[in-house]
């Protein structure tokens, strides 16, 4: 069962999304308790598995990935397992795996260098993972992975 947040929690949870190398001290002034509050209150949010990690967020087309697209994948054979994100693991070009109702039973997003990389993972998707593919390339991402709050 999910834990319930109070006022506070979710309003360090969403400082914490905006600047996640913010000091307890930071957020503390922000919240309006103090720093030792917050960080116990961080502890708990982090050990009840509400705030899963911290990371670095990076420009895609910084690193050379000036290509992103969402598959939908559908198992060409609809007994077999549906074990699709486990057969996912060797694709490093999949950022999300996102499981949906509807047509396909899974929608992929992916980030590659070039169209031809693209073309290179839809084949190996098809043949390794046994999917049928229907793609959507990105001409732009005016936002995405906004922060909630």
């Amino acid at each position: 069962m999910s834990p319930v947040l109070d006022e506070r929690d979710l309003e360090i949870v969403a400082a914490l999304q905006e600047d996640a190398r913010a000091t307890y001290a930071d957020v503390a002034t922000r919240v309006g308790l103090s720093a030792s509050a917050v960080h116990d209150r961080v502890r708990k949010l982090e050990q009840t598995g509400v705030i899963r990690g911290y990371r670095a967020v990076i420009d895609p087309e910084a690193i050379g990935l000036m290509v992103t697209a969402l598959i939908s994948a559908t198992p060409l054979d609809p007994r077999q397992p549906d074990d699709l994100p486990e057969r996912l693991a060797d694709f490093p070009e999949i950022e999300d795996c996102l499981s949906v109702a509807g047509e396909a039973n899974y929608v992929l997003k992916v980030r590659t260098k070039t169209p031809g990389d693209l073309e290179d993972l839809i084949r190996r998707l098809r043949e390794k993972a046994g999917v049928a593919t229907r793609t959507t390339i990105a001409l732009s991402i005016p936002f995405e992975g906004r922060p909630r709050g």
